[in-house]
């Protein structure tokens, strides 16, 4: 059996996910993050007998790709149709990126002149990020490159991404082992 060539990925196209507010989110995205509608589906009994009827549409999100929601005609909210709180609901998020410091300043005072909760600005290891939630609940993020992630920095991750395999490799039930037996690990590594 020979191995079929790696097809490429070029981009995301959409992230997307429920709304059981249409209006807040279209004002949301459309007049405060300034992303243009670019598409909407409109289906009736789409799929198995119980899927509602819905209206998918599509924002321009930044190069070429988007952000869409669905909004499922007569149901009802789930109860937490964002997901947890805490840092297990902001695992799960869309981030766009700006190219200057200015852009990160300008969106935080145009988000708070809007009345949306935004975190202070975050340095991490390669972006310095903005933190806020849609009418949904969703997380954003809003993200700048303060320095291009290089050939070292790919190195560094194949290497600790290679140790939480084989550290957590049993998930939950890995043992007790703690992010010290997977530092361990990768050292290991980096001596080979």
């Amino acid at each position: 059996m020979t191995d079929m060539p790696m097809p490429a990925l070029s981009g995301v196209h959409h992230t997307a996910f429920a709304t059981w507010k249409p209006k807040e989110t279209v004002e949301f995205y459309r007049d405060i993050l300034g992303l243009k509608p670019i598409h909407a589906v409109t289906a009736k009994g789409w799929g198995r007998d119980s899927h509602p009827d819905f209206v998918h549409f599509f924002f321009a999100a930044g190069a070429g790709s988007a952000i869409a929601f669905f909004y499922y005609i007569g149901t009802e909210p789930m109860a937490e149709p964002a997901g947890p709180r805490g840092y297990l609901g902001m695992a799960r998020h869309t981030a766009w990126t700006v190219e200057t410091e200015a852009e990160l300043d300008a969106w935080a005072a145009r988000l708070q002149s809007k009345g949306v909760k935004v975190s202070e600005a975050i340095q991490h290891e390669v972006i310095r990020s903005l933190y806020f939630r849609d009418p949904n609940g969703y997380p954003l993020e809003i993200s700048l490159t303060t320095r291009t992630p290089d050939a070292r920095d790919e190195a560094d991750a194949a290497l600790t991404i290679q140790a939480m395999i084989e550290t957590f490799a049993d998930g939950p039930g890995s043992q007790g082992k703690t992010i010290e037996d997977m530092w361990r690990r990768k050292g290991e590594l980096v001596d080979r």
